[in-house]
C-alpha cells in the first residue's frame, strides 16, 4: 500500500498541530452508494494508519446539507419539484417523517459507516452556517472580492462577468445567487439586490447567507485547519475545484491547502460513467454491505492504486472478492504490504465474518442444508475443512447471512438449487433408472465416513455396467436430486445428504 505510505509519510512530516484532521465530505441529496464509500474508507485508512504509527487524527465528514435541492432523484416523487431550490436541511423527509430530507438520507451513510466500523464526526454545514461559525470567512472573502476575482479568472482563463457573485442568499425560502451590494460588519448584514433590482438585507451570521462552492470549501479548511482530504477525480482536473482552493488558501486565507488525495470512482461492471444513485445506476451503501462484509469492502476499495477505477460486479464479483479476501486472511505468512492491507480491512470492526472455506463451497452447502445455519456447519464439518468449523464455527455462521442475502438478490441461476420435494419416476428412462438404482445399491454399502471422492469414483462404476456416458449420469443424478441438469461437485454433494434419503431419492421412492 505505498500510496497510504506516501500519504502518511508527508503528513508527519509537515503536521503542526497536535491532532491531524482528515476531512471528507458529500451532498445529501439522495441515497448514498458504494461509490461514496470510497471516499470515507480511504480517510478511515489515512486515520489508522496514523494512530498505528502513534500519531492522533480524526476523521470529519462535512455535511453540504445547506445547498439546494437541484434535481429530483429517480425514488423520490415527481412533486418534490415543490422544493427545488431549498435547502435540503429545509426540504420535508420523503417518508413524511418529521425529519429533513437532508436526514433522511444521511441515516444511510451514518449506518453504513458504523458498520464499516469507520470512526468519524459528522459536521453539519446548516449548522456551521447558522450558528456564525463561517462569520469569519465571508468577512474575509467580502473584503477581498477583487482578489478573489483575479485568482478565479487567472485559474479559469477567462473574465467573470460583471454580475457574478460570490454569495447565495436566502430568497424568499430558497438560495439565489444575488448581487452583491454591500456588508455591514457591525450589524452581521449583508445587502444585494433581487431579480426586480430592489435592495434587501439578510443576516449573514444566521445563515442566511452562504458562499460559492469555491470559497466554501477553502473556508471550511481554513476555519477547521483541515491536513488532508481525499476527493473524486473531477475535482482535481486542472483549473478544477482542488486548484482553486489552493489559489484561495494563498491569496485569501494566508494559509496551506490540505494535502490533496485524489482517487477515481467506482462503476457497475460494464458501465463506463461511475455509480449515480439518481440514475438508478448504482448499489446503495447499504444493500452492498448486505452483500458483502464490511472488512471484504474495506478491501475492494483498498486494494487498488487510487488512480485507477474499480468495478462492482454483485454476481461473480462478490465470489471473487470474498476468496481473494479469505486467502488473505488465511496467509499464514504475508508481506508487508498485504499485513498492512489486511489491518487496515479489519481496523475498528468488532467481529470477522469470513473465515477460509471457499465461497463456492458454503454456497452449495447451505442449499444442501435448505438454509439452516446449523445444518450448514454440521455438512462442513464432515469436509476437509473440519478443523476450520471446529474453530471458526460463528464467524461462518456470519457469513452465511451474506450468502443468503446474495442468494435472494444477485446469484445466478445456475449456482441456485433446492432439494426436490419429490419426484416423477416416469420423467427417467429405463438406463437412467438402472443407473439411480445400481447407484442406491452401492452407496447401501458405503462406508460411515465415506467422503466426496469416495461417491465420486463410485458414480464413475456405474458407466460400462449402464452404457451411460458420464455426463449424462451426472445430468440424471442433478435431475433426480434438484430438478436441474447440472450442479455443485457431484462426488461430495452427494456424501452431505442425509444417507436415508439419498438412497430413497435414488430408488425414485421418495
Amino acid at each position: 500500500m505505498q500510496w497510504l505510505n506516501t500519504i502518511v509519510e508527508e503528513l508527519i512530516a509537515h503536521h503542526h498541530a497536535d491532532t491531524i484532521l482528515v476531512e471528507s465530505g458529500g451532498s445529501p441529496s439522495g441515497t448514498y452508494h458504494l461509490g461514496h464509500l470510497r471516499e470515507l474508507v480511504i480517510c478511515d485508512a489515512i486515520v489508522l494508519e496514523l494512530k498505528k504509527r502513534g500519531y492522533a487524527a480524526e476523521h470529519v465528514y462535512f455535511v453540504d446539507d445547506l445547498d439546494a435541492l437541484r434535481k429530483i432523484p429517480l425514488n423520490i416523487p415527481e412533486d418534490f419539484s415543490q422544493y427545488l431550490g431549498m435547502p435540503l436541511c429545509d426540504v420535508p423527509a420523503p417518508d413524511g417523517s418529521d425529519q429533513s430530507y437532508a436526514d433522511y438520507f444521511l441515516a444511510g451513510l451514518q449506518k453504513a459507516c458504523t458498520d464499516l466500523g469507520i470512526e468519524l464526526t459528522f459536521m453539519r454545514s446548516h449548522e456551521k452556517y447558522r450558528s456564525g461559525f463561517f462569520v469569519p470567512v465571508i468577512e474575509r472573502c467580502l473584503a477581498r472580492l477583487e482578489v478573489i476575482r483575479a485568482a478565479l479568472a487567472d485559474i479559469s482563463n477567462r473574465q467573470l462577468p460583471d454580475d457574478w457573485t460570490p454569495i447565495q442568499v436566502m430568497d424568499n425560502g430558497r438560495l439565489k445567487n444575488r448581487k452583491f451590494v454591500n456588508i455591514d460588519e457591525a450589524d452581521k448584514t449583508i445587502v444585494y439586490e433581487n431579480n426586480e433590482g430592489i435592495a434587501k438585507s439578510v443576516q449573514y451570521d444566521k445563515g442566511e447567507v452562504k458562499l460559492d462552492w469555491r470559497l466554501d470549501w477553502p473556508g471550511r479548511w481554513w476555519l477547521m485547519g483541515v491536513d488532508v482530504e481525499p476527493f473524486g477525480r473531477e475535482h482535481a482536473s486542472a483549473g478544477g475545484s482542488y486548484d482553486t482552493g489552493v489559489r484561495m488558501m494563498k491569496d485569501v486565507y494566508e494559509a496551506r491547502a490540505p494535502l490533496p488525495v485524489p482517487y477515481d470512482s467506482i462503476h457497475m461492471v460494464g458501465d463506463t460513467k461511475k455509480m449515480s444513485a439518481s440514475k438508478g445506476t448504482a448499489v446503495s451503501a447499504n444493500e452492498g454491505l448486505q452483500l458483502l462484509p464490511s472488512e471484504v469492502i474495506r478491501f475492494f476499495m483498498l486494494r487498488s492504486a487510487l488512480n485507477r477505477p474499480v468495478y462492482f460486479d454483485p454476481v461473480n464479483g462478490v465470489v471473487q472478492l470474498i476468496d481473494d479476501f479469505a486467502a488473505l486472511a488465511a496467509k499464514s505468512e504475508r508481506s508487508e504490504s498485504e499485513e498492512q492491507l489486511y489491518f487496515i480491512c479489519t481496523g475498528g470492526i468488532d467481529k470477522r465474518t469470513i473465515s477460509s472455506i471457499p465461497f463456492s463451497l458454503l454456497v452449495a452447502s447451505y442449499q444442501a442444508a435448505l438454509m439452516n445455519k446449523d445444518r450448514t456447519v454440521e455438512i462442513l464439518g464432515r469436509t476437509e475443512y473440519a478443523s476450520v468449523v471446529r474453530d471458526d464455527a460463528e464467524i461462518i455462521k456470519n457469513e452465511l447471512t451474506f450468502i443468503d442475502t446474495w442468494l435472494s438478490k444477485q446469484a445466478p441461476e445456475d449456482v441456485k438449487f433446492s432439494l426436490n420435494d419429490s419426484i416423477d419416476a416416469s420423467v427417467f428412462n429405463e438406463k437412467e433408472k438402472l443407473f439411480l438404482s445400481q447407484l442406491a445399491d452401492a452407496i447401501t454399502k458405503a462406508p460411515e465416513d465415506a467422503d466426496g471422492n469416495w461417491f465420486h469414483q463410485v458414480i464413475y462404476s456405474q458407466k460400462d455396467s449402464t452404457g451411460m456416458e458420464p455426463k449424462d449420469m451426472f445430468r440424471t443424478l442433478y435431475r433426480v436430486l434438484i430438478g436441474k441438469d447440472s450442479g455443485p461437485r457431484a462426488g461430495w454433494f452427494l456424501s452431505i445428504l442425509p444417507r436415508d434419503w439419498l438412497i430413497q431419492r435414488l430408488r425414485l421412492e421418495a
